[in-house]
C-alpha cells in the first residue's frame, strides 16, 4: 500500500463510514493487538508511521459508537486497518481551511496538541507521583476530604493496590494483544502476584473502574459530547479514557487502546474520579497537596533556598514558593488546573478559558516581583540583586501555553513567566552538570526557546534521579518482588 493511500483530504463522514464497514467484534481485537504492539514511542516505527495511539483510539471509538454486528462478513484484515489509519491521517480540518485566519490556526494548534501530545507523558512519573503526592506529601492545612480511608471509600481498596491493579492491567495488555483475563489470576504462575494483589481485589477494582461494554460506551460517548459539529468529533473526549477495557469481545477484557490504561492510576485520573464522587472539596484538597508536592520538588534543587508563600498586608499572600538561586530568583505559582474540553476543541471561547485558568497565577507572580523590588518589609529576606522569573506549575500540561499565540492571551506582566507541568518540573530539578538558574536565564534570552515548552530546553541534558518520585515508586508493594518489578520496568514504567 502506498504511504499516502489518500492523495486528498478525507471528510469525517467518509472516515466513519470506512470504519463502520466492519463488525466491532472483528475490528476491535485487531486494533487492540496493534495498540499493544506499537506501544510507547514505538508507533513511529510502525508501517508508514500510521499506527499512532490517537488514531487507534479513535477507530475503536467509532467502532463502538457507530458500528454494529450486522455489517460485513466478520473479517477484518491488517490491510483494512491500515486503510482506516490512512483515512484518519488524511482527515481534513475545514475549520482551518475555510476560515483561513490566524484565529483558525490557533484553534487548529489547540486541537492537534490536545489530540496528540497527551500521549507523550511518562508512565513512571505519573504512577510514582500518585504515591508521592497522596501518601508522602504533608498538607499545609487540614484536609476535608482526603482523610484516612478516602482511598478505600473511593477506590474500594488501598491506593497502592489500585495503582497495582493499573500496572497489572497495563502490562497484561501489552503482553497479550490488549487482553486481560481474570481467570489468569488463579493459575500457578500467578502465585507471586496474588501475594501482593489479592485476586478478588483485582477483579472487583477492574469491574468497578476499568471495564465497560458497548451499550454503556455508546451512551457515555453521546452524553459527554459538547459540540455537535462533526468536524470536531474526533477531538471530543473518548470514554475509553475513563474505562479502557471492554467485556464481550472474547475471553476476559479487551483494551482497544493500551495507551489509555496507565493514566487511570495517575493523579489526574484520580482527580476525575474524586470530583465525580465528592465534588469540589476533593479538588480543593488535591490542590493543597499539589502545592506542597511542588515545594518538595523545588527543594531538590541543589544550592537553592526555597521559601514558602509570604503573608503580608491584610492577609494577602505572595506566590506559593520563592526559590533563591545564585543568579536568579524564581517565583513559583502552583495551579492544580487542567485544559478545559473547549480549549482542546479550539472553539471560540478557548482564549477566555486560558485567561480564566492562568490569569491569577501571572498576576500573583508579578505582584510578588513588585513587592521584592520595592523592598516591602515582609520581603526583605529575599534578595533584589538578581533577575526575577515566574514559573506557573500545572498538574496537567498546557502544551502550547508558552507559544506566542497563547502568550498574547495571558496578562501583560513585567516578569518573564513560563508555564510548565508537574512532569517538566520533576525533570528540571534533576538537572546535572550545569546550574538551573543559568539554564533558565539562557532560555529567556533565546527568542525561539522561550516560546517552547520547558521540556525542549532539557532535551539532551544530563538528568539525574528524582528522589521524590523514586520514594513514591519504591513504596509500592511490587518493589518487594524483583521479578515483578523487572516486568514493569521492561514495559517502560521504571
Amino acid at each position: 500500500m502506498a504511504a499516502n493511500l489518500y492523495d486528498r483530504s478525507v471528510s469525517d463522514h467518509e472516515y466513519v463510514q470506512r470504519v463502520r464497514r466492519h463488525r466491532p467484534s472483528a475490528l476491535l481485537p485487531l486494533v487492540a493487538a496493534s495498540s499493544a504492539r506499537w506501544k510507547e514511542d514505538s508507533f513511529w516505527h510502525s508501517p508508514y508511521k500510521k499506527y499512532t495511539p490517537w488514531a487507534l483510539a479513535d477507530i475503536a471509538r467509532v467502532a463502538l459508537a457507530y458500528g454494529n454486528e450486522h455489517r460485513g462478513d466478520g473479517i477484518c484484515t491488517e490491510k483494512d486497518l491500515l486503510h482506516m489509519l490512512a483515512a484518519y491521517a488524511a482527515l481534513d480540518d475545514p475549520m482551518l481551511r475555510q476560515e483561513n485566519t490566524y484565529e483558525a490556526f490557533i484553534g487548529f494548534m489547540l486541537r492537534v496538541s490536545g489530540e496528540q501530545l497527551v500521549h507523550q507523558e511518562s508512565t513512571y512519573n505519573a504512577l510514582a507521583r500518585t504515591a508521592a503526592l497522596f501518601e508522602q506529601t504533608e498538607p499545609a492545612r487540614a484536609l476535608r476530604c482526603l482523610k484516612a480511608g478516602w482511598d478505600e471509600d473511593l477506590l474500594g481498596c488501598p491506593l497502592s493496590h489500585y495503582v497495582g491493579v493499573t500496572m497489572l492491567l497495563q502490562v497484561s495488555a501489552y503482553q497479550n494483544a490488549g487482553r486481560f483475563d481474570p481467570a489468569w489470576l488463579d493459575q500457578p504462575q500467578g502465585r507471586e502476584l496474588r501475594e501482593i494483589l489479592p485476586a478478588d481485589t483485582v477483579r472487583r477494582v477492574a469491574e468497578a473502574h476499568f471495564v465497560t461494554d458497548q451499550p454503556n460506551f455508546k451512551a457515555e460517548n453521546e452524553r459527554l459530547r459538547i459540540s455537535k459539529e462533526p468536524r470536531l468529533r474526533r477531538f471530543e473526549y473518548n470514554p475509553l479514557r475513563g474505562r479502557p477495557f471492554l467485556r464481550g469481545y472474547g475471553p476476559g477484557y479487551l483494551a482497544p487502546s493500551s495507551h489509555l490504561i496507565a493514566s487511570k492510576g495517575s493523579p489526574l485520573g484520580l482527580y476525575y474520579m474524586g470530583v465525580a464522587q465528592y465534588g469540589n472539596t476533593f479538588a480543593e484538597d488535591l490542590g493543597d497537596l499539589f502545592e506542597q508536592y511542588v515545594g518538595r520538588n523545588l527543594r531538590e534543587i541543589s544550592s537553592a533556598t526555597v521559601h514558602p508563600e509570604i503573608v503580608y498586608r491584610d492577609n494577602r499572600r505572595s506566590a506559593d514558593w520563592i526559590v533563591v538561586m545564585d543568579n536568579l530568583v524564581l517565583l513559583v505559582e502552583v495551579k492544580s488546573t487542567r485544559p478545559t474540553q473547549h480549549m482542546r476543541l479550539g472553539v471560540l471561547d478557548r482564549t477566555s478559558a486560558v485567561r480564566r485558568q492562568l490569569t491569577h497565577a501571572y498576576k500573583q507572580i508579578d505582584t510578588t516581583a513588585d513587592l521584592i523590588k520595592k523592598r516591602h518589609p515582609a520581603f526583605t529576606h529575599i534578595p533584589d540583586d538578581r533577575p526575577l522569573q515566574g514559573l506557573v506549575v500545572t498538574m496537567e500540561k498546557f502544551h502550547t501555553a508558552n507559544a506566542d499565540f497563547q502568550r498574547g492571551q495571558h496578562p501583560q506582566t513585567d516578569t518573564f513567566t513560563t508555564v510548565c507541568s508537574a512532569q517538566e518540573l520533576e525533570h528540571l530539578v534533576t538537572l546535572e552538570g550545569e546550574a538551573i538558574d543559568q539554564l533558565l536565564l539562557e532560555r529567556q534570552d533565546d527568542a525561539m526557546q522561550s516560546t517552547y515548552s520547558l521540556n525542549e530546553v532539557l532535551t539532551g541534558k544530563r538528568l539525574g534521579r528524582n528522589r521524590v518520585l523514586d520514594a513514591g515508586w519504591h513504596s509500592y508493594p511490587w518493589m518487594q518482588h524483583p521479578r515483578l518489578h523487572a516486568g514493569a520496568a521492561a514495559h517502560g514504567t521504571a
